[in-house]
């Protein structure tokens, strides 16, 4: 991030016209406004982060009207000559105006400060202008108060810089068909970026109506959040032009955004009033059908289920080839990476299609949740991203559903977070947040994926038609207007009580508080009685390792909606509450359970968002009956027993030889989730044995469990073949490949090979294999494969094949490949973009050979990484210590974070993650390794050699 004091020092040597040069053209003249500054030159001030560092602005302004003049020199050195205004209420008397402001010069000779009364219009002289660059702070100190309830007015010109890291207004390339350079001028200004752009009140709960008027060259197009309202010609420059936009809603600065492109545009409409566009470089508009189609479906479903109009007129969805997002909800201008939006059926996967339909979803819940009601600040975070996680599951069920979306990828979702809230360095839901580093830090699985699961059990334990009725009021009541998350279990509540699915004594606050401030997730533990017939519950906060520091797990405790059913019932639709164990209680009995000779099974359709244990009888009874008949149980709960039961293994909660004794039945399953479950839990166990004697048993074990699903779907795709059947596939070919099954290894080198010999025909290898088949025949091949892949991701327009291209690259076995490749990732200009950059390491960090590359380049370079990929640093240290398991290695990473020359600015929560992970597999090997050799060996699978 370039840094305001050296900006305004040193311009020039960045790229920027010098402030005292530029020619202000007429459109930003202000001869009408008084003259009232004093100052012409900045006085700066920099101040370091101190203990109690307050980024917040003061609440004595409140701002009501922004017009924003944006003259972006996109095929010029890329300055920007900028003019705004800013209208406030003032709320308190005060002598001095703070803006957020970062990466802008100011003209202080230009700025004036009036009041708004155009028939007693009047100027405040501004004694001094200070610059904060600690807190990104610009403050005109005022030589009077402004008055309590009068409105004033700011106006400023400026210069700006259009960067190349992807936040504020940045600048994006590509090449057209010509192989020409073309550039791109777009907005990422969520969370605290908009500053960059202008200066404003740069806080959620600040929300303001925008005028933005955008300069561009008569051969390009611009779009804002609002439709165009006119265009004139840019006076005194030939072949420019001004597009002025219509005046915004009410919304916060982080939701504007503007794009000034080259780009073509598909067109449809939604309910006969809203204008509906996909925007795409002409090369690869073609791609951008799929989400023209459910788009707008998606679009009119959420405006029946919410029961609210979308308020704007239009909604432009455009894909960008250097976005460092996955996408951005801006109000009425969605921005998207290119590989989340646009999809070839010839060329991208299954999954590809159904990220592309989750994301536009996503997207377009937070039109609502998000946008028209806002969080009043970023520990609410989770409000919109759990909320829009969750809802956008709802869309693409409705326009796909034939996918199972609201039982496998949600399912999915609570599976993959349990993961990282079973740490001790995890954090709650609502969290307090100050700096831009610490709010990066929150847009985690936590806030997402956590939220999500939580919401979801809320919708099954009010019911649906309460939820939404209590959703309904909610966004009604805050329409334009930002909210703490008190204001929602408020309209929750009222909408419980009136319904009858709470008592009047229980709120939603009550129960959701445990939930949302307060990290981790209960494992309720089900003790039935001698005879069967009733059963103690009790609850922990459940953790994969202990440590010596642990607070005690029983500290925590949570209201936990109870759901069960009975072998002689097996009633797994009724997902509503049976009964309550409070945050008050140590236990509960449930009674009225059958005979001890038939099971229980809790938490239905895995709802809740907690894990369940049980005395060994009744897993024995389960174990029975999964491989008796295992479709009595429902797919999802099958799924959650095999999750449940290899976590708490891992955690010491449960013996191995239950936890694996689930597995005999899955040879005969034949749903998706319960594979797709079962192999990700056993892939943990892999890692750890990898490096091991033992992997020669597990590895047979493992194929002996696989082989039947991969001879029972086959190899060879069939027309024929539902999305969750394609699915169940990959499951099968990737295992036989990784466990070196010769059949598959010799499919996948052979289809290759024939691709190599016919670079031009994408239709050898199914999309839905393609990743596989890529990786496993560079994994095996030489410098030959690699070469081919690379040439191929050169050449193709399709960004979902790249990105499954610099995946599958990172699979060779060749060290000095991997080195060869890790260069080009981490250094510019060699074909990889920088917000990809990540993908490699990621991917890299998955293989034995790279991994020792990544741990290297990250210890020698920590410090040294560039702006955008800093914050990505923490992640990728989870990933490529993800399968240290000795005490050497431990300490290998506690040496590197023992240094002190390390900053952890952005990823000190990641890094601790990482830390723990480790001691934690440390743990586990200490704990399980020679049990499951122990049981490997008992049943068949013993990898010694016979000694003769």
């Amino acid at each position: 991030m370039l840094l305001f004091a050296l900006l305004v020092l040193s311009h020039a040597t960045l790229g920027l016209p010098n402030a005292d040069d530029v020619t202000i053209p007429p459109w930003v003249s202000t001869e009408s406004q008084p003259t009232t500054t004093e100052a012409s030159t900045s006085s700066l001030i920099t101040t370091k982060k101190a203990e109690n560092f307050d980024v917040r602005l003061s609440r004595a302004l409140k701002p009501l009207h922004y017009l924003v003049k944006l003259q972006p020199f996109i095929n010029g050195n890329f300055s920007i000559i900028g003019y705004m205004e800013v209208e406030m209420e003032v709320l308190e008397p005060t002598s001095n105006i703070t803006l957020h402001i970062s990466d802008i010069v100011t003209k202080n000779d230009t700025i004036r400060v009036y009041t708004s009364n155009q028939a007693q219009r009047r100027g405040l002289r501004i004694k001094k202008h200070e610059y904060d660059h600690g807190r990104q702070f610009y403050i005109a100190h005022l030589r009077k108060e402004l008055q309590k309830g009068k409105t004033y007015i700011l106006s400023m010109e400026f210069l700006g810089y259009l960067n190349d890291e992807m936040h504020g207004f940045y600048r994006a390339t590509y090449k057209d068909v010509d192989g020409n350079t073309r550039h791109v001028a777009a907005t990422q200004f969520q969370p605290t970026a908009a500053r960059k752009a202008f200066p404003c009140f740069d806080e959620p709960a600040l929300k303001a109506t925008f005028e933005i008027h955008l300069a561009r060259e008569s051969g390009m197009t611009t779009l804002s959040n609002m439709p165009i309202a006119e265009t004139v010609p840019v006076e005194g420059q030939e072949g420019w032009v001004w597009d002025r936009y219509e005046k915004s809603v009410p919304m916060s600065t982080y939701l504007v955004a503007f794009i000034v492109s080259d780009y073509v545009q598909i067109n449809s409409t939604v309910n006969d009033r809203i204008a509906f566009r996909v925007w795409a470089r002409q090369e690869t508009i073609d791609q951008a059908e799929y989400a023209n189609e459910v788009g707008p479906k998606i679009l009119s479903f959420f405006e029946d289920y919410f029961n609210v109009s979308y308020p704007l007129p239009k909604m432009d969805m455009i894909a960008l080839t250097d976005f460092s997002a996955g996408a951005m909800e801006n109000w009425g201008l969605i921005t998207y990476r290119e590989s989340f939006l646009l999809y070839d059926a010839q060329v991208s996967t299954p999954v590809d299609k159904s990220i592309t339909a989750e994301i536009v979803s996503h997207e377009l819940a937070h039109q609502w949740f998000g946008n028209l009601v806002t969080p009043k600040w970023w520990d609410d975070l989770w409000l919109n991203e759990g909320f829009a996680t969750y809802i956008s599951y709802l869309g693409v069920d409705h326009v796909e559903p034939s996918w199972k979306t609201m039982e496998t990828t949600l399912v999915e979702i609570v599976h993959n977070v349990f993961g990282l809230d079973s740490l001790e360095s995890s954090h709650r839901i609502s969290i307090p947040v100050s700096d831009p580093d610490e709010i990066f830090e929150v847009f985690d699985d936590i806030s997402y994926n956590k939220g999500s699961s939580i919401i979801r059990m809320m919708t099954h334990y009010l019911t649906e038609a309460t939820f939404r009725k209590g959703l309904n009021n909610y966004l009604k009541a805050l329409t334009y207007n930002s909210s703490v998350q008190d204001d929602l279990w408020m309209h929750l509540t009222m909408a419980a009580h009136e319904d009858g699915i709470l008592p009047q004594n229980v709120t939603v606050k009550m129960i959701m508080d445990t939930w949302t401030l307060q990290m981790g997730y209960p494992v309720i533990q089900v003790t039935r009685s001698p005879d069967g017939t009733s059963a103690i519950l009790t609850q922990e906060r459940f953790l994969l390792e202990r440590s010596a520091n642990s607070s005690n797990t029983t500290d925590y405790k949570w209201w936990v909606p109870l759901t069960y059913t009975t072998q002689s019932e097996a009633n797994f639709n009724q997902t509503q509450a049976s009964l309550w164990m409070k945050d008050s209680e140590d236990h509960i009995t449930v009674s009225s359970l059958p005979p001890k000779d038939q099971w229980v099974i809790f938490n239905l359709q895995e709802t809740g968002y907690y894990r369940v244990n049980y005395d060994d009888h009744n897993w024995n009874l389960i174990i029975q009956q999964l491989k008796k008949d295992h479709q009595v149980i429902c797919p999802v709960n099958r799924g959650q027993i095999i999750d449940d039961a290899m976590n708490l293994a891992r955690a010491g909660h449960l013996s191995y030889k239950i936890a694996i004794d689930v597995y005999a039945y899955l040879r005969k399953e034949s749903e998706y989730l319960p594979w797709a479950t079962g192999v990700n839990k056993l892939c943990y166990i892999e890692s750890m044995f990898k490096r091991r004697s033992g992997f020669g048993a597990l590895k047979r074990y493992l194929l002996d469990l696989v082989l039947p699903l991969y001879e029972s779907v086959g190899f060879d795709n069939k027309i024929e073949d539902s999305f969750l059947e394609q699915q169940k596939r990959k499951i099968a070919v990737t295992w036989a490949c990784k466990l070196g099954h010769k059949d598959c290894l010799d499919k996948v080198l052979t289809l290759y090979r024939h691709w190599m010999s016919h670079p031009d025909n994408t239709s050898i290898i199914s999309p839905n294999l393609k990743a596989t088949v890529c990786c496993h025949a560079i994994a095996e091949g030489g410098e030959a494969e690699w070469d081919f892949a690379w040439d191929q991701y050169i050449t193709t327009s399709v960004a979902t094949e790249k990105k499954l291209l610099l995946h599958s690259m990172s699979c060779t076995k060749q060290a000095w490949i991997l080195s060869r490749y890790l260069e080009m990732a981490m250094n510019s200009g060699n074909g990889i973009r920088l917000q990809d950059a990540i993908y490699v390491l990621r991917a890299m960090s998955n293989n034995d050979v790279g991994r020792s590359l990544i741990w290297d380049y990250l210890t020698l370079n920590w410090n040294n990484i560039y702006t955008f990929k800093k914050r990505r640093r923490g992640d990728v240290m989870k990933r490529v210590t993800q399968t240290f398991n000795t005490k050497q290695e431990l300490e290998k990473v506690q040496s590197f974070l023992r240094r002190r020359t390390v900053s952890l600015e952005g990823n000190q929560r990641n890094v601790q993650q990482a830390e723990e992970k480790v001691k934690n597999n440390v743990a586990w090997m200490d704990a399980n390794y020679d049990v499951i050799v122990q049981w490997l060996e008992e049943n068949g699978y013993s990898s010694k050699l016979r000694v003769v």
